[in-house]
């Protein structure tokens, strides 16, 4: 995101004179407006720090606190989106036609990959998700995250996202930061919400029903329980694609229009149930207990396969003279008995043709020795895509005090994400007429159990305040598995060896040969220190130390400080080193998915394991990890108007990225080399991919957030800005990573994103608007090496109204994106690739306007 220094200079003056006339204008609040505005600065965070909690302004590195009226306030529901609306440097994109990355959406912060974000839950380690984002929209190829999508909203208390590296810290995953997910603790009370709502153009129909209840466990503890159940229809933002168009000019009458669909997938009863359970012990002591169920089950569109031009399928080459010719399956096999005529595709319809009719007419034995899939899906077919995810987790701990000031907690916890893949309407083109059209191509599970013990203590020092000592222990054992897909799925049938492709169409099923288990363990320490050397200035600094079992060991450190220079102003600034590790799915999953070639056409590309002999015979090692440095620096102010700032620049440096590699194209001599080694299904791949450290990168950027609240019109309204400048550079990068995706790695986030958001609150009336820009991003169109240089700039509007019939219940009607605001339609790639009516990867979604309903009884 090459962003001149002198854009970025306008917008930030533009941005701080915005709010200098923001406080000028409210310079004499009453009283009651402070107290209100310092109770909204005074939110306090668990996470970056293990001394005691502190305000988000007496943090030493930058932190955000959204509290659980911000998260539902707004129109979406899934928990990526709503985090994007209220954390303008968190990123994310519709995945309309994106393999796994349409069960679970990777989401980018500070202009970093999905898995360089460690999530929490109550402070302790989120497990990552089976799902691999294979296709990641560049920045996130490859990268394996948590999937937050499983946490419902209503059991949050509030959620602390740490913007600042803090793998020193926290370890493995905290390059770009930390997002903690605080659960409800409430011992009693509750609430039910129904919640409904549609798209402008009358599709993605929702109903999402929400439950939350407290009550007291023992004398001195609380059960906190929440549930959620979801549906979401899918959505189509297409037009017909020109080679379906010309099918259907042709006289081909069984092509759908349009043929492919670009859009939102379809949820299935999307389940989610958590727990948070505490209780106090006596003697300082307390034992907690917290963990979730969910499932959901998802469904997307796929690429329209052309009965005349699909590899594998229908395309059987060219003759002599170069004219096309249909593939044509012997039955009894070529050379046994009869002999299969030659099916020229002569016009635009094949199905019309005289030697296509000798074939077709299973009565003759001709007819029934030879077969076309064009029998079977005359008009060429559209797989569909998805699966079931299941996610569970449990967390079991006790914290309290030693006599001796000595605080511990002692924790176990597992987690476990399965992911169950689904494909339908395709084929197993090698098992010809007998081929069944829906497969379960396989599983994934990833599973991590730790041990955790954490202590502290504060020792007088001599300072104005105790020195804050912390030190700990962890042992992380983690399991990736991979489950064979039914047989058909991956079974190679008889017509493998005349040109038919193996495998489920779309995303060929895991072997029983591929299947297996692979697992890894490591250890951690960590110290932290934190103190005040003077009333003003606060020092912290972390060391870590880790040995992975498969990869070897690291120590990352980091040091911040904070300095009050005046009443209002601190100034504060922190640097850093950290790592990821690469996950131990990246190291041996396999997949197969299609994707556009490095010659824009529909091929299978494999993606192997680093050090799969045919990824080493194209370059690929064994993973280490990738390696970071941070600096950040910053200012926070808190004006007797009120007024509530802070502004901070920060520096990532990182190095052996790890990602999957572009398509590496299969020669007829690889493929034929394979072949002789055994690898019987080498064929089916016209490219492979592996995971690699790949390139280092240079990101870099400002967050400005302020708030502010008054009285007006009769009632309060807090004000609150959030502003987000990114750049990043590819610094260096092998030969396995394409121009293209330089420059999506580079340009596909936007530069420049920020929201502001009034909430008036009048009475029993609340009214509430989000203005949310979002800069302009480079895409490679469908990952086709179609550049579509800029993809404009977009404003978008949110409004939403609540009333209070009663104290316990309230009506809520809202919409995001009020005015319908859409990307500017593809004119160079729109329907002559794939049907995409819009770029896929816009930063404010194809889909356009949302209105909601909202029904909420408090008790």
């Amino acid at each position: 995101m090459n962003t001149s220094l002198t854009k970025l200079t306008s917008q930030l003056r533009l941005i701080l004179a915005a709010s200098v006339a923001a406080g000028s204008v409210v310079a004499t609040p009453a009283l009651a407006q402070e107290e209100s505005n310092a109770k909204d600065v005074e939110k306090i965070a668990v996470v970056g720090t293990r001394a005691a909690p502190r305000s988000i302004g007496d943090s030493a590195v930058p932190i955000d606190i959204i509290s659980e009226e911000e998260f539902v306030n707004q129109g979406s529901t899934d928990m990526v989106s709503m985090l994007q609306t209220v954390v303008p440097s968190l990123n994310v994109n519709d995945q309309p036609i994106n393999d796994a990355s349409t069960l679970v959406r990777p989401a980018n912060l500070r202009g970093m990959a999905s898995d360089h974000t460690l999530v929490l839950v109550n402070g302790k380690r989120r497990h990552r998700s089976a799902v691999i984002t294979f296709l990641g929209g560049g920045l996130s190829d490859g990268a394996q995250g948590p999937d937050i999508s499983t946490i419902p909203a209503a059991a949050l208390k509030q959620v602390e996202v740490l913007r600042d590296g803090a793998a020193a810290q926290y370890g493995s995953d905290a390059i770009a930061g930390v997002v903690n997910f605080v659960l409800k603790d409430d011992a009693e009370g509750g609430m039910f919400e129904a919640r409904t709502g549609s798209y402008y153009e009358g599709d993605g129909d929702m109903l999402q029903l929400t439950g939350n209840v407290g009550m007291p466990l023992g004398d001195d503890g609380f059960a906190n329980f929440t549930a959620e159940y979801r549906t979401s229809d899918a959505t189509s933002r297409s037009v017909q694609r020109d080679d379906a168009a010309a099918l259907i000019s042709a006289g081909n009458t069984f092509v759908a229009n349009p043929s492919q669909i670009w859009g939102s997938p379809e949820i299935k009863d999307d389940v989610k149930l958590f727990a948070n359970l505490g209780m106090d012990l006596g003697s300082d002591s307390r034992v907690y207990l917290f963990g979730n169920y969910a499932e959901r089950e998802v469904e997307g569109g796929f690429y329209f396969r052309n009965p005349h031009t699909r590899g594998g399928v229908y395309d059987g080459g060219t003759d002599d003279n170069d004219t096309p010719l249909l593939l044509v399956g012997d039955l009894d096999g070529v050379g046994m008995g009869l002999e299969c005529p030659t099916v020229r595709i002569t016009d635009g319809n094949v199905l019309d043709d005289a030697d296509y009719a000798l074939i077709a007419d299973n009565s003759t034995p001709i007819g029934a020795n030879c077969f076309a899939f064009n029998e079977l899906f005359p008009g060429g077919f559209t797989p569909r895509f998805g699966g079931t995810v299941q996610d569970m987790s449990l967390i079991l701990g006790t914290s309290g005090e030693f006599g001796n000031e000595i605080g511990y907690d002692v924790s176990l916890n597992f987690g476990q994400n399965e992911v169950d893949f689904a494909i339908s309407n395709t084929i197993n083109p090698s098992l010809g007429p007998d081929t069944p059209t829906s497969f379960k191509p396989g599983k994934y599970i990833q599973t991590e159990k730790s041990f955790d013990v954490d202590l502290n203590k504060p020792i007088e020092v001599g300072l104005s305040e105790p020195l804050y000592l912390a030190g700990g222990f962890q042992y992380r054992h983690e399991t990736y598995e991979s489950i064979a897909g039914d047989d058909a799925s991956w079974a190679i049938g008889p017509l493998a060896s005349q040109g038919f492709g193996i495998g489920s169409n779309g995303f060929p099923g895991l072997s029983a040969r591929s299947a297996g288990e692979a697992s890894r363990h490591n250890i951690a320490l960590y110290v932290d220190a934190e103190a005040y050397l003077t009333d003003d200035l606060l020092l912290t600094a972390a060391i870590r130390y880790e040995d992975f079992s498969d990869f070897g060991d690291t120590t990352k450190g980091k040091v911040s400080l904070r300095y009050q220079a005046t009443d209002s102003i601190a100034f504060r600034g922190a640097y850093s080193t950290g790592f990821k590790a690469p996950t131990i799915g990246q190291s041996n999953v396999r997949n197969v998915t299609t994707a556009f070639g490095t010659d824009g056409k529909l091929i299978d590309r494999a993606t192997l394991p680093p050090t799969d002999p045919i990824s080493v015979q194209k370059g690929g090692t064994q993973l280490t990890p990738e390696e970071s440095e941070s600096m950040s620096v910053g200012m926070v102010a808190e004006f007797d108007s009120g007024l509530f700032l802070t502004v901070d620049y920060y520096h990532i440096e990182v190095t052996d990225r790890i990602s999957t590699t572009s398509g590496i194209k299969l020669t007829e001599e690889d493929i034929a080399a394979l072949l002789a080694q055994g690898v019987d299904d080498a064929s089916s791949f016209s490219e492979v991919s592996f995971f690699t450290n790949d390139f280092d990168t240079t990101t870099e950027g400002v967050d400005i957030v302020a708030n502010y609240s008054m009285d007006m019109l009769g009632g309060d309204t807090k004000f609150s800005l959030a502003y987000n400048w990114t750049s990043t550079t590819v610094d260096e990068a092998s030969d396995n990573i394409s121009a293209e995706r330089v420059r999506m790695l580079e340009n596909n986030l936007p530069a420049t994103r920020y929201s502001f958001t009034a909430n008036h609150t009048n009475g029993d009336w609340r009214v509430l608007g989000r203005l949310n820009f979002a800069g302009s991003i480079y895409e490679d169109h469908l990952d086709s090496g179609l550049p579509i240089g800029q993809v404009s700039s977009e404003y978008t509007f949110d409004l939403e109204v609540g009333y209070h019939f009663t104290d316990n219940l309230q009506l809520v009607a809202g919409a995001k994106n009020l005015f319908d605001e859409r990307p500017d339609e593809n004119v160079l790639y729109d329907n002559e690739i794939a049907g995409s009516q819009y770029p896929t990867t816009s930063p404010i979604g194809i889909n356009g306007g949302f209105y909601y309903l909202r029904g909420i009884y408090t008790f």
